[in-house]
């Protein structure tokens, strides 16, 4: 099946831990404002488009406490939580979503992929997250990430 990532907003880290710390069964993010989808890992696959739209150089991205700072582990692993820097959210709800479509091709261009996406597919993807990026802003929530293998 491949691995899911859930790019979500969540108040904070305490709250961004119950989307996959669950009591109640659900599958994880239920109840928060999410983007599912496969083959995105935000750590590594993500960080060409974040230093894209931020234009901030890959190791001072890197070197962000927040760039994928784990924030919760179901059992050993079979799902984490990690969050996304604030920069990126807030540089991504800012973005000019008509220019997403040439992020895209220099992300693909970038050659961190294993076999390239389609741009086009990237593009829906950053509109899809910079949209999340927007609403999570506009309620002063943060960005993060559950991944299940």
């Amino acid at each position: 099946m491949g691995v899911l990532y859930g790019y979500y907003a969540a108040a904070d880290d305490e709250d961004a831990a119950r989307a996959i710390v669950r009591e109640d069964e659900q599958p994880f993010g239920t109840g928060y404002d999410e983007l599912v989808v496969k083959g995105i890992d935000p750590m590594v696959d993500l960080l060409p488009a974040e230093t894209l739209i931020t234009g901030r150089p890959a190791d001072e991205v890197k070197a962000d406490p927040r760039h994928g700072a784990l924030i919760a582990m179901v059992g050993e692993g079979e799902a984490v939580s990690v969050s996304l820097t604030d920069g990126f959210r807030d540089a991504l709800a800012a973005f000019d979503r008509r220019l997403l479509d040439d992020v895209a091709v220099g992300w693909v261009a970038s050659g961190d992929f294993h076999s390239p996406p389609d741009p086009s597919d990237l593009a829906g993807f950053l509109r899809a997250l910079a949209d999340l990026a927007d609403r999570a802003e506009v309620r002063g929530r943060r960005l993060y990430c559950w991944i299940c293998p």
